[in-house]
């Protein structure tokens, strides 16, 4: 299993509204997520529009790809873009910064 933490950036003026849509995500996309091997996704977003997102896969280029197929997704990203004015014409899903784990607990304890 792998852990994956990434950054994106919300338009500022458009917080609100990216709220309410991740208050009620469609169903069929929620079915996709889970069905493709996103785990324990989780999104997370500051006052500035800085989003960060977690989740745990087996394989995220394989997550990834698998959702890339999806008719969902592509409704999904399209909906999402103009939440991510700065990625201009790349989709939100492509635009993710994936970070470096530099440090867990766990593991340093183990």
């Amino acid at each position: 299993m792998s852990r994956v933490c990434f950054t994106l950036q919300v338009d500022p003026a458009k917080l609100d509204a990216y709220r309410e849509v991740h208050a009620a995500v469609w169903p069929d996309m929620l079915r996709a997520l889970a069905d493709t091997g996103w785990r324990d996704y989780r999104l997370f977003l500051r006052p500035d529009g800085l989003l960060v997102g977690f989740l745990e896969t087996d394989d995220f280029a394989a997550a990834q790809e698998a959702m890339a197929k999806t008719e969902v997704n592509a409704r999904w990203q399209a909906a999402m873009a103009e939440f991510f004015p700065s990625l201009q014409d790349a989709r939100p899903d492509e635009g993710m910064l994936v970070l470096e784990q530099v440090f867990h607990l766990e593991e340093q304890l183990g």
